[in-house]
């Protein structure tokens, strides 16, 4: 009996180090303090299935949802360093997961988090930069419906990565 007490203070002592490095790491990671309810990386747990919106035949996944006083809070973390200001495919990725979010859970989010090794940004999801993505999205379906598109770029690493590759005859390789 005598080995209950010093086993309870260890156990105790062990559980606040425990929160104290996962509060550490969440930080670090840009992910804002509340309830991660959804992750798509394998870190954390078993990968969830895609966000779906119908009417717009989009799909996405966010890195995390943080569920935080009742809002839900879309994270994407990057692992390319940023100067300045996020990148504009980047906002629009996040602007896609606010909507994806609003769509599946019916909250429309305030803001979500783009985080990159260096700096972390809250992107504020307005009606302005709803439109703009719905604009982007019917650029991207217009394009997709062209039959002659050429490659909008000279980088040879983006061509190696292109899932279309194969089958371009504007490959840089």
């Amino acid at each position: 009996m005598n080995f209950i007490l010093p086993l309870a203070v260890f156990l105790l002592i062990l559980a606040v180090v425990l929160l104290w490095r996962a509060a550490r790491q969440q930080k670090a990671m840009g992910i804002p303090a509340g309830r991660i309810i959804y992750t798509d990386t394998h870190g954390w747990g078993p990968v969830e299935e895609p966000l779906y919106e119908p009417n717009l035949g989009l799909t996405g996944r966010p890195d995390y949802l943080v569920e935080q006083k009742g809002q839900l809070i879309p994270v994407e973390v990057k692992s390319t360093r940023v100067s300045g200001a996020p990148y504009d495919g980047h906002i629009f990725q996040l602007a896609a997961y606010c909507l994806l979010v609003e769509s599946n859970y019916g909250t429309r989010p305030d803001y979500g988090i783009i985080h990159y090794p260096n700096r972390t940004f809250a992107v504020d999801y307005t009606v302005d930069l709803e439109l703009a993505l719905l604009d982007v999205l019917e650029d991207m379906r217009a394009q997709d419906r062209r039959k002659d598109v050429h490659r909008s770029h000279e980088s040879v690493a983006r061509c190696t990565r292109c899932g279309y590759r194969a089958v371009c005859d504007q490959s840089l390789h």
